[in-house]
């Protein structure tokens, strides 16, 4: 996942953007199942990320910190944000936000994958009644 920080008002030194990094990639696992592998494959070889995470930190403004993150994924975005006076609490919630919205999304696209192979289950489910043999339907009666 490439991740892109840019902070505002505020000088982000190592430790907090490895803490950053640690926490946009633990969800990397979660959008697995739904977005599959981790490059697109390019023309020339070259892969292309399948998520791209930028995340917007603004210092202290009134006494809170400001974390904003999108994620984005192929045809889909999800964003989240937090405001909290402590940085990490902020960053730990903007987290929990991303990766609730995540579950959800993934609970509702396989919901609509089955929900087509029902369809098609109960299209392929013709009656014995309603076969047709060369070009002619043949009705089986009680006789």
């Amino acid at each position: 996942m490439k991740i892109t920080i840019k902070a505002t008002k505020i000088e982000l030194n190592p430790e907090i953007k490895k803490f950053i990094e640690e926490q946009i990639n633990s969800l990397e696992k979660f959008a697995k199942g739904i977005f599959g592998e981790k490059y697109y494959d390019g023309f020339f070889g070259k892969g292309k990320p399948r998520a791209e995470a930028r995340v917007e930190v603004k210092g202290k403004e009134r006494g809170y910190y400001y974390v904003e993150c999108n994620l984005n994924f192929p045809k889909k975005l999800i964003r989240s944000e937090s405001l909290k006076k402590d940085l990490k609490t902020a960053i730990y919630e903007m987290k929990d936000e991303l990766q609730r919205e995540i579950k959800e999304y993934k609970e509702k696209f396989f919901a609509k994958v089955k929900r087509g192979a029902r369809k098609l289950k109960r299209e392929l489910k013709i009656s014995e009644a309603a076969k047709i043999k060369e070009g002619k339907r043949v009705l089986k009666e009680g006789i």
